[in-house]
């Protein structure tokens, strides 16, 4: 990575970033994080990653080294973020955004720049080098920022070039996602125990469940429904299993869960502006 990147935001999320990419061999003395206030999560971040970090809310400094902001603030911090921000920004510096809901057009609007713009959605799974990233080009952005932006986050996982209206989508798909795979582990592990099985057993055989099935769709790069078929004999324990679910609509559940999400993302946008 060559770029030097500043992270305004020093959130969950920016961590998740900058430890894939502090992983996949980004120099340290190229990445700078500052916050609102939070003093004692910049001592974190300082100590535990050894990045570069700003302590007294006064970020030109920081913003005159880089070649890429990175808006990573909690969304209801963003426009005060933002009226800071303006008067130190070049018009070059392309404007990284990993936050849910708000537009590039809303971005720009409020900053009055001609700064390049893009939307990513990336998800924590990034702290393992494993995030399912969408990318969207946003205002005055081109193809120039938009490989800026996919290197960033090829570093921490895939990426996905998509159009920036289906990033709420992508927000209650991918951005969300973790978290209710993470939901159906819980419940497989208590169904287990539920029916017998001693926690630390019921842990190790559903985590390796996950990691096993989820190896098998990325390096077989075959449909997931013909390797749920292959699994499943007529009249057997899978296919017993198989109907109890759709029995319990799970597949409803889960559209449910994506759109809710994406819904949610919608109506965050326009709280925002």
């Amino acid at each position: 990575m060559k770029h030097t990147i500043t992270f305004i935001g020093a959130g969950n999320m920016a961590e998740a970033i900058i430890t894939g990419l502090i992983n996949t061999g980004c120099p340290k003395e190229r990445i700078f994080v500052t916050n609102k206030s939070n003093n004692e999560r910049l001592i974190y971040m300082n100590n535990n990653y050894g990045i570069g970090v700003n302590h007294d809310r006064e970020i030109k400094e920081l913003i005159d080294q880089s070649e890429v902001v990175i808006l990573a603030m909690k969304p209801k911090d963003l426009f005060p973020a933002l009226d800071h921000l303006r008067s130190h920004l070049q018009n070059n510096q392309l404007i990284i955004s990993v936050l849910a809901g708000t537009s590039s057009k809303q971005i720009s609007d409020y900053l009055g720049t001609q700064n390049p713009i893009v939307r990513a959605m990336p998800n924590t799974s990034a702290t393992v080098g494993e995030s399912a990233t969408g990318i969207a080009r946003g205002a005055n952005a081109d193809d120039s920022h938009l490989r800026i932006a996919e290197e960033i986050f090829s570093a921490i996982g895939t990426t996905t070039i998509v159009d920036e209206e289906d990033l709420h989508l992508v927000t209650g798909l991918a951005g969300s996602g973790p978290a209710y795979i993470y939901r159906i582990v819980e419940s497989l592990e208590q169904a287990a125990v539920t029916l017998g099985l001693e926690q630390e057993a019921a842990k190790a055989l559903v985590r390796q469940v996950i990691v096993g099935a989820a190896e098998m769709l990325k390096d077989l790069d075959v449909d997931p429904g013909e390797l749920r078929r292959k699994v499943t004999s007529p009249g057997g324990t899978t296919a017993a299993g198989l109907e109890a679910l759709e029995n319990n609509q799970l597949s409803k559940a889960l559209f449910e869960a994506v759109k809710e999400a994406t819904i949610r993302s919608q109506e965050l946008g326009k709280q925002q502006y």
